[in-house]
């Protein structure tokens, strides 16, 4: 019975992960498939209604909205995995050398890990942010920092709570030491619940790095990233609400495709 409501989950999940890599994929080949320039200006053109050449009109100063939204897939979508990809390799090499020394190094490592947690994430971001300066590179080294944090703790915490198994036990009397030791055995019993748990902060990322670029911390002007195309639509909100709705939508979409993947992936577990 559990194999079979497994399966049934697995089968209603892959559905949002087509969504996403055709999405990567779109954000991937932005400059194949886009039809016009996201960054060329003509004010004569502002404000068009939705026709076969702009299928989604333009905005305020005469560009492309339909390309902008392409292109923007590779800051906020990009960005996003970029961030979960780096910080959940340097968490997976910390939290392993923390949990496997332990003593006076993991002593010191929790306690840090203390001080900077007793702080909201946006809030350590936005100190960061306070003294790098607003830009995407300065967001991306924020939020990596943010999210090591996190997990290092939390990979230290599993690998001390399979420490003690019997397979451990058994591969350690067997010779298997240091990093074969963590690669062969450590990793892929723990992957699953960490696949999942980056998976489903994903969507969490790509609300923060389009948040800071709404409120002008975050990617900087003419880059069409979507929180910064909902930031600059916000003055035309009454005669043009599309330009704030388009972007709005694409981050909802891509969020909830992946909370719909991560959520399957935690039944799967």
């Amino acid at each position: 019975m559990n194999l079979v409501r497994k399966d049934r989950v697995h089968s209603k999940g892959l559905f949002s992960l087509p969504l996403l890599l055709i999405i990567g994929l779109l954000g991937l080949f932005a400059p194949i498939v886009m039809p016009h320039d996201p960054l060329a200006v003509d004010i004569a053109k502002k404000f068009l209604a939705p026709s076969w050449d702009y299928p989604l009109g333009t905005d305020h100063l005469g560009r492309c909205v339909l390309s902008r939204l392409l292109l923007g897939i590779r800051y906020s979508f990009g960005s996003a995995l970029v961030i979960q990809l780096v910080a959940i390799v340097l968490a997976l090499l910390l939290g392993a050398f923390v949990a496997l020394k332990r003593g006076i190094i993991d002593f010191l490592f929790i306690r840090i890990c203390d001080i900077l947690l007793a702080f909201p994430t946006l809030v350590l971001a936005f100190g960061l942010l306070g003294l790098l300066g607003p830009s995407l590179k300065n967001v991306l080294l924020a939020l990596i920092f943010t999210q090591l944090i996190y997990y290092s703790r939390m990979i230290r915490s599993l690998f001390i709570g399979i420490n003690k198994k019997e397979f451990i036990q058994a591969a350690r009397i067997t010779g298997t030491s240091g990093i074969k030791l963590v690669i062969r055995h450590y990793i892929p019993n723990l992957l699953p619940p960490i696949v999942t748990i980056v998976a489903l902060d994903v969507g969490k990322v790509i609300l923060e790095i389009a948040g800071f670029s709404f409120i002008g911390l975050g990617v900087q002007a003419p880059i069409p990233e979507w929180g910064m195309m909902v930031n600059e639509g916000k003055q035309y909100i009454r005669q043009h609400p599309e330009l704030m709705l388009y972007p709005g939508l694409a981050i909802v979409l891509v969020v909830l495709l992946f909370n719909h993947l991560a959520n399957n992936l935690k039944k799967l577990d």
